[in-house]
């Protein structure tokens, strides 16, 4: 049994565990956690004294609630950390074109396609759909590969409406359709934010995508001095 505890007074030594700071009671406030221990002892049960090894499961159970904050309050910390270094970590791509295979704004200027054709194939086509789904373009842009300028045309010639466009490539071969595969397309970037599954890059026209969607990344002065060579 824990013998009584004096609750008046100094303690017989010159150090009290209660003048210390760093105590195994939450915040390091062990001062309040002694006169919680002190009341507690007061009112007990004379005839059923609690035990020193209740005491010790009590002074335990503090002290692993207290531990349990400050992890919590650690991770949250590092979390917070690891997200501001990653916005940091793409902060440089703003202003600069990526590549990927999501919808792109289009609206009279010419988007760069990256088109891998099938080898076999005698005939390939760019199909164009518009942010409903629809087909809004079917053309034929002969086998091979590399970069393209899409001019955003219908198949009369007429400039498509400002909006979001995807692209797929069909390789025919003797009539047969070999294969179909989407086309890659660039974007500018115009922001980065956190998303739920990490950073996401804000794109022209409103669009956004993954971070980790991003197969490519340039400069669009540089490239369209290249193009223009």
């Amino acid at each position: 049994m824990i013998p009584p505890i004096a609750t008046s007074g100094a303690p017989a030594t010159g150090t009290s565990a209660a003048s210390s700071p760093s105590g195994g009671f939450a915040g390091g406030d062990f001062e309040t956690f002694l006169k919680m221990l002190t009341t507690q002892i007061r009112n007990q049960d004379p005839l059923n004294p609690m035990e020193g090894a209740d005491f010790a499961v009590q002074l335990a159970t503090f002290s692993g609630v207290e531990q349990q904050v400050r992890t919590n309050q650690l991770l949250e910390a590092l979390a917070g950390a690891d997200q501001g270094r990653g916005l940091a970590q793409y902060a440089g791509w703003i202003g600069r074109e990526v590549r990927l295979t999501a919808p792109v704004w289009f609206e009279n200027a010419p988007v760069t396609l990256e088109i891998a054709a099938d080898p076999a194939a005698d005939q390939v086509v760019l199909v164009t759909r518009n942010a409903r789904g629809q087909v809004a373009s079917r053309e034929a842009i002969g086998p091979g590969s590399g970069p393209v300028e899409w001019l955003g045309r219908d198949a009369g010639g007429a400039v498509l409406p400002p909006g979001s466009y995807s692209f797929r490539i069909e390789n025919w071969k003797g009539g047969t359709l070999l294969s179909e595969r989407p086309a890659p397309s660039y974007s500018r970037v115009t922001g980065v934010e956190t998303g739920s599954a990490g950073p996401e890059l804000l794109l022209r026209g409103g669009g956004r995508v993954a971070a980790a969607e991003v197969t490519a990344l340039r400069d669009p002065a540089t490239a369209a001095s290249q193009s223009g060579s």
